[in-house]
């Protein structure tokens, strides 16, 4: 009689095989310490309902993808992440990669622009344009985007504390173009809240910091409403140590954070959930990867439209942009890194991203070369042309592991999410260092298991190279902050200092009451006022926030 029950399988040939041979593992488990069946079945998904759980791209709860077509309509947006040094500089690989057929931007900043330092502040010392590029006004932001028409490209930019001010620098460098605000795309990330958990680029302490985010989604609502307001990033607590589980509950809880606020700001839900997108980052553990992101996108559905009752499907809707693991490069044998970031982008694209930035090689040591670069790039098209994966709609859908694999990832998030929930919300648990406390914990497993070498990192732990010869890397200019502060120098001796200090007054007058600040941002940066004098003017009036210390 054929074997009809995963039971008898397990029992029989299963039992008998591993009798004769055991397994190379006592224990399989993901990276998030899930264990692992040798087999998976319909039995695994027992009361498990496809019309309510998986249900059709396009449609809720959107665990397929949230467009009918996916990319059969269009590919994902392919977004090399980029910035180094001058404005100057990164104009260059701007236009470089737009030339090689990359079709949006993604900018980096240097430290003291992400944390509101001009770079001839004596904060900033030794750091202008190490990281990313160093924009201190708008003359380094007109430069930047130097022959790239703002209608014709979305920018994504990676700024938190300062994004505010960037954006406004953005819509200002449109109006020069001739470009209107209602003409822009592109994203701020504006995540205040995984600051304070994993990064630490904040400025101000959590409640102004909110309310910069709520003035930003009222704003674009009505003067930039093809733009992004907020990219709620899982991919920074990703590479600080937590789980695939973690980064989906902790991202959504600081989702429901902002929705609350803008709700409490006397936002209608509807106004502003359509502009809100996601930022994950994407391991090595593929399948894993792939059910992650079906996870993430069921749940927040649901949140959505259970929590917040959103009427509008745009708002129930979760689209994020992916970035391959840049905690998974390694220093060593760099060129292993072009492998896992395949295997990354694929999961990516089988996990249904809007838009995806393959790491480079080489960026485990320096900022990435152009020919590290055009590599990480033509993985992507590589992918989007040539092997087929994007011709189907959610092509691993109804597969019993990703299925499985997918419910238990929304179950673990959903309990981590109550949690936070009884805590008294997303704030509240980062005040507490719940969210710190749990990735640090997270990330001691995952060290000692490769210390252990219960997981293998090629290169790493196992399969060494003891002579290696170290590859071409990007340098930065030790002069540069000379040459950037040279040119504030020279900035606040041609502009009309009494009209920028008049405005910095204004916007001081209004961070001590309550009017929506963007609009006054606008009109210093357009008069020339730095970033760093802006982000002063705040912190004379909210302060700054201090690293707490958890014991």
């Amino acid at each position: 009689m054929p074997i009809t029950t995963k039971r008898e399988w397990l029992q029989g040939p299963y039992a008998k095989a591993i009798e004769r041979a055991p397994e190379r593992s006592k224990v399989f488990e993901t990276t998030g310490r899930m264990p692992l069946e040798p087999v998976y079945t319909q039995d695994d998904l027992n009361g498990w309902d496809p019309a309510q759980k998986l249900g059709f791209p396009g449609e809720y709860p959107f665990t397929r993808g949230i467009q009918p077509t996916m990319y059969r309509g269009r590919f994902w947006t392919m977004r090399q992440y980029a910035g180094f040094g001058t404005a100057e500089e990164s104009n260059q690989r701007y236009r470089y990669l737009l030339s090689q057929g990359q079709t949006g931007l993604s900018v980096a900043f240097d430290l003291p622009t992400q944390i509101g330092y001009d770079s001839d502040d004596p904060m900033a010392a030794g750091e202008v344009g190490k990281v990313g590029v160093a924009i201190d006004s708008i003359e380094d932001m007109l430069t930047l985007f130097d022959q790239i028409p703002l209608d014709k490209v979305t920018t994504s930019m990676t700024i938190n504390s300062t994004a505010a001010i960037l954006l406004a620098l953005y819509v200002a460098v449109g109006k020069q173009q001739g470009v209107s605000p209602d003409k822009l795309g592109g994203t701020v990330q504006n995540d205040i809240l995984k600051e304070y958990i994993a990064r630490g680029t904040y400025i101000y302490p959590p409640q102004p910091s909110m309310r910069l985010i709520t003035d930003i989604f009222a704003y674009c609502k009505d003067v930039v409403p093809q733009w992004n307001t907020i990219s709620i990033s899982g991919y920074h607590m990703r590479e600080a140590g937590c789980t695939a589980a973690q980064e989906i509950a902790f991202t959504l809880a600081d989702g429901i954070a902002y929705v609350d606020a803008a709700v409490s700001a006397g936002l209608d839900v509807d106004d502003f959930a359509g502009r809100l997108s996601f930022f994950f980052a994407c391991h090595n553990n593929f399948l894993e990867e792939i059910a992650k992101f079906r996870a993430a996108r069921r749940l927040w559905a649901k949140i959505m439209k259970e929590r917040f009752e959103a009427k509008s499907s745009r708002s129930q809707m979760l689209r994020f942009h992916t970035q391959t693991g840049g905690a998974t490069l390694t220093a060593q044998q760099p060129e292993n890194n072009i492998v896992r970031t395949t295997v990354q982008a694929l999961a990516a694209v089988l996990g249904g991203t809007q838009s995806l930035h393959t790491n480079s090689m080489d960026e485990a040591l320096a900022l990435p070369t152009e020919k590290a670069v055009q590599i990480a790039l033509r993985t992507q098209q590589i992918l989007a042309y040539e092997n087929g994966v994007g011709d189907v709609a959610d092509p691993l859908g109804g597969s019993y592991f990703v299925e499985e694999m997918t419910n238990r990832l929304e179950a673990e998030a959903e309990e981590y999410i109550r949690t936070i929930d009884n805590m008294g919300g997303s704030l509240v648990a980062i005040e507490r260092g719940f969210q710190q406390k749990e990735i640090q914990e997270a990330a001691y497993r995952y060290q000692m298991q490769v210390e252990a070498k219960e997981r293998v990192i090629v290169g790493v732990n196992d399969f060494v190279n003891v002579d290696e010869t170290a590859p071409d890397l990007l340098r930065v200019d030790p002069a540069l902050g000379q040459r950037q502060a040279a040119k504030l120098a020279k900035l606040r001796a041609s502009r009309d200092n009494q009209a920028v200090e008049a405005l910095l007054g204004k916007l001081e007058a209004g961070a001590r009451g309550t009017e929506n600040l963007l609009p006054i941002m606008v009109e210093c940066v357009e008069a020339r006022a730095t970033l760093g004098e802006i982000s002063h003017r705040l912190r004379r009036v909210w302060g700054e926030q201090r690293e707490p210390v958890f014991i």
